[in-house]
């Protein structure tokens, strides 16, 4: 459980830190819209070399990102087996009792692996460079226009502040709770799925006592400091547009406009075309 890193804030004080939150909020999902527009290899390096530079530029370590990959490593195997042999368009590659696996389903899976882990690890990079109070204060500026219908914009930004912020400190009660059962000869990693099941009753009993502990504790201390969500508050810090934005903006901006030729003028083969024909000439080797 220590391994999840997501929701996690790292300190480093570079210029991505001090970037606008809002600017970052809406560079993230841009970002996430534009994963899905990638179709070729050679955009999925553009999208690799663009979180690698803002991992460095940020100081992140990189095993920040590897943590926050290996928390969802179940499903990105779980997708890539049900595309892998499921996927039947295509030239068959191997054709064995009930297994069928086509070039287009293996490259599909490879696709797909390489969208969600991007996915999850440009995500993490908002949060690793955030605040929860700077997220709040960026949700709610960029939610502005809803309060002329009325919209509790304010406490719904802090609802999600307050559920980012909560996720490592579930992580590591449920890390506690975990080694005390251990410790007390519970057999917890051992037996079959059911098994396994029964196993975390011990666990998630004492995790929903404590997260309802320390919700009850938030709000007596909430209550203690007279916090309202007035619409007159002020805020110790305003949020001002920066030219590090601007460079931001104009970075995020020329990937997009990468992506969308390599999508719509080049047909997905790729801006580089020979690299994506040689990764696929690699590909299809290992079934040769």
């Amino acid at each position: 459980m220590k391994d999840v890193a997501f929701g996690q804030y790292y300190p480093a004080g570079s210029v991505i830190h001090r970037m606008d939150a809002r600017a970052k909020l809406i560079f993230t999902m841009l970002y996430m819209v534009m994963i899905f527009f990638v179709v070729s290899y050679t955009a999925y390096a553009a999208i690799v070399l663009f979180v690698l530079s803002v991992t460095l530029i940020a100081r992140i370590p990189p095993r920040m990102l590897v943590k926050s990959v290996r928390a969802i490593l179940f499903i990105l195997i779980f997708t890539a087996i049900l595309n892998l042999f499921f996927y039947s368009s295509g030239n068959v590659l191997v054709d064995w009792w009930i297994i069928r696996i086509t070039d287009q389903g293996v490259d599909f899976s490879i696709k797909m692996i390489f969208r969600l882990t991007m996915l999850v690890m440009g995500t993490s990079l908002l949060t690793f460079t955030t605040t929860p109070t700077e997220l709040t204060d960026a949700i709610e500026s960029l939610l502005t226009p809803l309060k002329w219908i009325k919209v509790p914009v304010h406490d719904i930004a802090l609802i999600m502040s307050i559920a980012l912020r909560f996720i490592p400190g579930l992580i590591d009660e449920t890390d506690k709770i975990v080694m005390a059962q251990k410790a007390r000869g519970a057999s917890i990693d051992t037996g079959n799925f059911l098994q396994k099941v029964k196993a975390m009753v011990p666990v998630l009993i004492p995790l929903f006592v404590s997260a309802f502990r320390r919700a009850d504790e938030l709000a007596d201390a909430l209550d203690a400091r007279c916090y309202s969500a007035s619409p007159k508050r002020t805020k110790m810090k305003v949020l001002r547009f920066h030219w590090r934005d601007l460079v931001g903006l104009l970075v995020v901006a020329g990937l997009m406009t990468l992506i969308l030729l390599d999508k719509y003028l080049v047909g997905g083969e790729g801006l580089v075309a020979g690299v994506d024909r040689y990764v696929w000439a690699w590909i299809k080797s290992w079934f040769a």
